[in-house]
């Protein structure tokens, strides 16, 4: 995208006004009241950005209107619409079903932050649909270390099931066998290529991971945590976001951990999305596979490996965007059981929403 175009940058994730309007007016957009040009700019969206979604008024006509609610989709502005003309349909039936899909939620302060959730998925819908996607399907290198392979199975499944992408997995056996029975298993079947390396359990993790990235094909590596959980569009997600955003790096934000000895999910806010920052969740780091290499790979440190490359990376000059965290949710046990140490306490006091159970967001696609 050329500078100043219209992207989701900046997306506020709880508005501080109301729905606003979206007409036309001799063929020309009014946003909110006003009369905006066409192609739409970034200016035009940021004074979008503070209303919880914009309703279309249909004109008459139809000249610009198509390019004026698809404009507004790859910024992620929640548009939406009662009904929709039949030559709407006819020109585009996903986006037609999309517009009558949502509504904005009530403005209870009780109620508040899922309407938030709500809007957002609508919001990443959008974008996802109004975004052409390239005519080369990209080859995606999954990189990923495992010392549970009680995890590989469904790990595994869920790399299965990307869409959009080519994929082929890395896998690095941190201190289990080839042999072991549910390492086996995982791998009977799986429809993907995948190279498999074995390191005794003294070999430190960033070591592990840096010797499997190291056996990579794709134009892309890609970061996956065998504990966590991904929606199927998250590697196409990632590459939609530096698509927009031209960064060097991008990853999610971290937002839904499930506290398994607790059975409770629970989404923090805190983390702002659609921003340039230094820090991204360190499961779903995405960069090319040149510069991967030109960074330096992962360091042989035995824990904070995420952490340690980020910061080489921004050392570097690399550039990190941090996108939407709808389609991902971090696995928490016991604090003793992860490289990242943090008790659960501490997530359940910075969270901004809990519930009992598994209750990932809709974008994850959960069964």
């Amino acid at each position: 995208m050329g500078e100043g175009d219209p992207t989701p940058l900046g997306y506020v994730r709880t508005p501080s006004a109301g729905p606003a309007g979206l007409a036309f007016e001799d063929g020309w957009p009014l946003l909110a009241g006003e009369v905006a040009g066409l192609p739409l700019s970034a200016a035009d969206i940021v004074r979008l950005r503070p209303f919880d979604g914009l309703r279309v008024s249909w004109p008459e006509g139809r000249a610009g209107v198509l390019e004026t609610i698809l404009a507004l989709a790859s910024a992620g502005v929640p548009v939406y619409a009662e009904d929709v003309p039949a030559w709407v349909e006819r020109a585009d039936a996903g986006l037609a079903r999309l517009l009558t899909s949502w509504t904005p939620g009530p403005r209870d302060e009780s109620l508040r932050s899922v309407s938030d959730l709500r809007r957002e998925e609508h919001s990443l819908r959008l974008r996802r649909h109004a975004t052409p996607s390239g005519a080369a399907v990209p080859k995606v290198s999954v990189v990923m270390s495992s010392k549970r392979p009680h995890l590989l199975g469904s790990a595994l499944a869920q790399i299965a099931r990307q869409r959009h992408v080519e994929v082929e997995v890395l896998l690095g056996l941190h201190g289990v066998p080839a042999s072991h029975e549910d390492v086996r298993r995982a791998l009977d079947g799986f429809p993907l290529p995948v190279t498999v390396v074995e390191a005794d359990v003294a070999t430190p993790f960033g070591e592990v991971l840096d010797r499997v990235a190291a056996r990579a094909s794709g134009d892309e590596i890609a970061k996956w945590d065998d504990d966590d959980w991904y929606s199927p569009e998250h590697l196409s997600d990632l590459l939609l976001a530096r698509a927009y955003s031209g960064a060097d790096i991008v990853g999610t934000a971290a937002e839904f951990f499930y506290l398994e000895p607790l059975n409770v999910t629970v989404r923090r806010t805190d983390y702002t999305s659609e921003i340039w920052s230094d820090h991204v969740a360190g499961g779903t780091i995405f960069l090319a596979r040149a510069k991967f290499q030109e960074i330096g790979g992962f360091e042989g440190v035995p824990r904070g490996v995420d952490a340690q490359f980020l910061k080489a990376a921004h050392a570097a000059g690399a550039r990190i965007y941090r996108t939407q965290g709808l389609g991902y949710v971090l696995r928490r046990s016991l604090a003793a059981g992860h490289t990242w140490q943090l008790p659960l306490a501490h997530f359940l006091r910075v969270a901004a929403n809990q519930w009992r159970g598994f209750r990932p967001s809709r974008i994850l696609e959960a069964s």
